[in-house]
């Protein structure tokens, strides 16, 4: 009895569960129901019937009174338009009413006027409807800082609370939100699975020593250590990802990293999200550039395919002459079948030859053994190749201890090379590092040795190599700089809500 009544009601949870699942599945024809008032984009993208009353929230983006009339264009960060309410008498508009008011109108949805640069507006007409109203629900300060006029990145910098309010800030993070869900849907397609891997760490997985400690204050007063060893904020989690990688073959990331590196350039940031990615059972890096290049192309492809909307109205807030630079930018990077790839070894004869016939006079000369210049990755993605482009192979005292060392001169340690890449592309430079992991326990604790490194942080993950090892590799992306990228915004700083750099966390 009890057995068939828990089946009676595993099954009517079964078509409960069903139904909420066909529900939601079908959303892209069929919108849900949401227990919110609607937006200004659902209201816009599904107008109401003319005349029909309805409900409009938001923010005063501007407003103008006349004798008869008054004019409130009111925006919510759903959508880069705003919705014009015409409002008769004046009377209506609250004292209180203010540019960056939170407003809440009622009114009747019509048909603009012929020649109207909107096809609709909200007529909160008191004379004629005696539901019409205009409330304020937060009024600002007589010194806002955001007025309707143009405000500097610099400025808006200065005013984190108040920045993300602007259109174009506003855009920038529906443009955030509309890349990471097309990076989202590639690797769901590519039968990856997203992990979570740790922001805190005991282990420097890039070697350079740029970390953040964490530590408890209580502790640090006791001269107590919480871990009970030192620990440090997650410059990359790759070294826990191969953990995952070995677990589910296919795994990627996109997580909060942070560097205490003192750059105070337009590139840096000292917390930003990074996308990682590692796959089990590939030999060649060649593979992983491959991959890493439909990755991209993904995204741009989405982009481009769908203009007015894909970009969430970005190209509708920036400069028309950067609209044109930045589809610009993304036809170049879907115009080849497949990117150019160098060796670093190449890479270093192009530069030298450059400089040789006189056509570059880079700052710092190209040597063979020491990491590419700024100047060098944008000069080869930008003016020599034309397209982004893929080099590999670089010198192994130039990569961490972790990458697989190629067998030509892996006898002569000045002459060997690494197999890795980087992305690079034209303006930015360094977009994707990745590499093939050394999977050959003996191989790795070779190389350890030989940098005299301390082992006793790593021995977790030298043991992923005596128990089921495999070849396998990944590589690194900094969300931001694809952000910064294909948005062709200048500064790293604008295109994350609040940016972290050396000397400013203001709020």
């Amino acid at each position: 009895m009890l057995s068939s009544r828990i089946a009676v009601k595993r099954n009517a949870l079964s078509v409960h569960f069903t139904s909420q699942f066909s529900r939601l599945s079908s959303s892209k024809t069929s919108p849900l129901e949401l227990p919110f008032p609607k937006s200004i984009s659902e209201i816009l993208s599904s107008p109401p019937a003319n005349s029909s009353p309805i409900t409009v929230n938001g923010w005063v983006s501007g407003s103008r009174t006349s004798k008869n009339v008054a004019f409130v264009d009111v925006r919510d960060g759903t959508t880069f338009q705003d919705i014009k309410c015409i409002v008769r008498p004046p009377s209506l508009i609250p004292s209180n009413l203010n540019t960056g008011s939170s407003v809440t109108l009622h009114g009747l949805w019509t048909e603009g006027k012929k020649g109207s640069s909107q096809a609709f507006e909200l007529q909160v007409n008191g004379n004629d409807n005696p539901d019409a109203a205009v409330k304020v629900l937060g009024e600002v300060e007589e010194l806002y800082p955001l007025q309707k006029k143009s405000h500097t990145a610099q400025f808006l910098r200065t005013i984190p609370e108040y920045r993300l309010r602007t259109i174009e800030m506003s855009a920038i993070l529906r443009f955030r939100s509309v890349v990471e869900t097309a990076l989202v849907e590639f690797f769901n397609s590519a039968g990856f699975t997203k992990t979570h891997p740790p922001l805190i760490t005991s282990s420097d997985c890039e070697g350079a020593g740029e970390l953040f400690k964490v530590e408890s204050n209580s502790k640090v007063e006791k001269g107590e250590k919480f871990f009970g060893k030192d620990a440090y904020l997650s410059v990359s989690t790759q070294l826990h990802l191969e953990v995952m990688c070995a677990a589910l073959s296919r795994v990627w990331t996109l997580t909060p990293c942070f560097r205490a590196e003192e750059s105070d350039t337009n590139r840096h940031l000292s917390e930003f999200w990074m996308l990682e990615a590692e796959v089990a059972f590939v030999e060649d890096v060649r593979q992983l550039t491959r991959f890493s290049e439909m990755m991209i192309k993904s995204v741009v492809q989405r982009l481009h395919d769908n203009l007015e909307n894909s970009a969430s109205n970005l190209t509708e807030t920036i400069d028309k002459q950067l609209v044109e630079t930045m589809t610009s930018r993304w036809e170049m990077m879907l115009k080849k079948d497949q990117w150019d790839t160098i060796t670093y070894t190449e890479a270093i004869e192009i530069l030298h030859r450059s400089m040789e016939e006189g056509k570059t006079n880079f700052k710092f000369a190209p040597i063979w053994g020491e990491s590419l210049k700024s100047e060098h990755e944008k000069w080869l993605a930008g003016s020599y190749f034309g397209n982004p482009v893929f080099v590999t192979d670089y010198p192994l005292n130039e990569k961490p201890f972790y990458m697989q060392i190629n067998p030509e001169n892996s006898d002569n340690i000045d002459k060997a090379t690494v197999a890795c890449f980087d992305l690079l592309v034209p303006d930015i430079g360094e977009l994707i590092g990745g590499s093939m992991r050394e999977h050959d326990l003996k191989k790795l604790e070779a190389e350890i040795s030989r940098r005299e490194m301390d082992v006793s942080p790593l021995q977790w993950y030298l043991a992923l190599r005596e128990n089921g090892s495999v070849p396998h590799g990944g590589f690194g992306m900094g969300f931001e700089r694809l952000l910064q990228y294909l948005s062709c915004t200048e500064n790293i700083r604008d295109v994350v809500p609040f940016p972290r750099h050396v000397d400013s966390c203001p709020c």
